[in-house]
């Protein structure tokens, strides 16, 4: 389809996605029968047009980054949309990456066999039809029409209307490989509208989409959660914490809470927030500290870190900004900047519950060697990642091994933490007989 050329009315819009999801549910049949072999033919046949058609791609792409510029956004927000050919090659070896990944469709489980004589398990199946909203980005169609289609889901993709060019010249590449290796070309469809009533159409029809994934930002995530009919699977905020305890090792605590925060500042698992046992904090604050400020991350600080730093010559000595002090608000604000709130707890009770009141159920981790502290603590934090000794950098699909994420999940149902192609696929009870009947 191509990109609408004058905006719909809601009647417009609302019949276009019911015909795209009537479409969507039949091609969801037929991909929960499609093989292994039958998904990857069609990740590599996308991978080598996706490399084959480069220029065609840069040249739509165009089209979107003169509109951005016109429309007065800012260098980042262009930057975002811009696919240079380092992305167009990344999106080709990301697809034949997800072909090298278990296909997780059929497989059984916990098989056992009961005394009547029948034998139970759970096999994985496919969810049905995904949909999937994003914002930016281009290249997350490619990301999410792979793991869609090798979870055996068909899907409906609605990327944001600033990148409409990009996502209509991958769509046609998308189908075009789905109808060359003899699947539905309905299987993965990009909605052609850039008009915002789509979004709402799609999120209130269960009817035809089993599930929502939002990948953007948090208004956008949130307008979701709240209006949509669908099961959502998705996260709000990142605030994530790490808990240094008296009994760590002070220079592994050091290293691991400095590539927490300043690794990247962006992503939606860096520390936020830093806790530290008041019996180490004046060991360990002037020395983390001083990296931090030196690698220009502002400190929002608690009134007892404020005086420990103030009372430390080498802190003092090194430090090239002020402290500010924390107000009520830091201690709940995903920042994704360089900027880290620092608070000393009397213990790990206190701890766990300041996560507790201000976290956002993301990922948290504790430094301690003591064992029976950090299994504690990995039972009682309730967030969908918690680690010990490691950064919360960690909380990623690929790093899991996972081999790709369609993004993170603070839902206790379902999918928890990073969605892979297992969190796009559901269980169902088999039953294996051999006659038997009850009595």
């Amino acid at each position: 389809m191509n990109a609408s050329s004058s905006t719909p009315s809601a009647s417009d819009t609302l019949g276009l996605l019911n015909e795209m999801g009537l479409r969507a549910r039949r091609a969801a049949q037929a991909m929960a029968r499609a093989s292994a072999a039958e998904k990857n033919a069609v990740l590599t046949h996308l991978a080598d047009a996706i490399e084959a058609q480069s220029a065609v791609i840069t040249l739509e792409n165009a089209k979107d980054l003169e509109a951005a510029e016109k429309a007065g956004h800012d260098a980042a927000f262009v930057d975002r949309l811009r696919l240079t050919d380092k992305v167009i090659a990344g999106m080709a070896d990301g697809l034949r990456q997800v072909t090298q990944l278990n296909d997780p469709v059929g497989e059984i489980s916990m098989l056992r066999r009961q005394p009547s004589g029948i034998q139970v398990g759970h096999m994985r199946v496919p969810l049905g039809v995904i949909g999937i909203i994003y914002e930016s980005r281009p290249n997350v169609t490619i990301d999410a029409a792979a793991l869609c289609l090798k979870s055996g889901n068909a899907c409906v993709l609605r990327g944001g209307s600033e990148a409409i060019s990009s996502n209509q010249c991958l769509a046609r590449l998308i189908s075009d490989a789905l109808e060359a290796c003899g699947l539905s070309r309905d299987a993965v469809q990009v909605v052609p509208t850039t008009d915002r009533a789509a979004v709402g159409a799609m999120i209130q029809m269960p009817q035809y989409i089993d599930v929502i994934v939002p990948r953007g930002g948090k208004s956008l995530t949130s307008r979701i959660a709240k209006e949509a009919t669908v099961p959502v699977i998705k996260h709000l905020d990142g605030i994530c914490h790490s808990y240094v305890d008296n009994e760590a090792d002070l220079e592994m605590a050091i290293r691991v809470c400095v590539n927490a925060k300043t690794q990247r500042y962006s992503p939606c698992n860096t520390m936020e927030t830093l806790l530290v046992h008041q019996a180490i904090a004046q060991d360990f604050l002037p020395r983390v500290c001083t990296i931090y400020t030196e690698k220009g991350v502002e400190l929002r600080v608690c009134p007892e870190t404020r005086k420990l730093l103030e009372a430390s010559q080498e802190f003092k000595a090194r430090a090239n900004q002020p402290l500010v002090d924390a107000t009520e608000e830091d201690w709940s604000t995903e920042y994704l900047a360089p900027i880290l709130s620092i608070r000393v707890v009397k213990d790990m009770d206190m701890a766990m519950a300041h996560i507790a009141k201000y976290g956002s159920a993301h990922t948290e981790a504790i430094l301690t060697m003591n064992h029976a502290k950090a299994m504690r603590f990995l039972r009682e934090v309730d967030s969908s990642s918690v680690m010990v000794n490691a950064s919360t950098r960690f909380a990623d699909g690929f790093e899991y091994g996972l081999g790709a994420e369609i993004g993170i999940s603070t839902n206790k149902l379902h999918a928890r933490g990073p969605v892979g192609l297992e969190g796009l696929t559901s269980q169902k009870w088999i039953v294996l007989g051999e006659g038997q009947i009850r009595g």
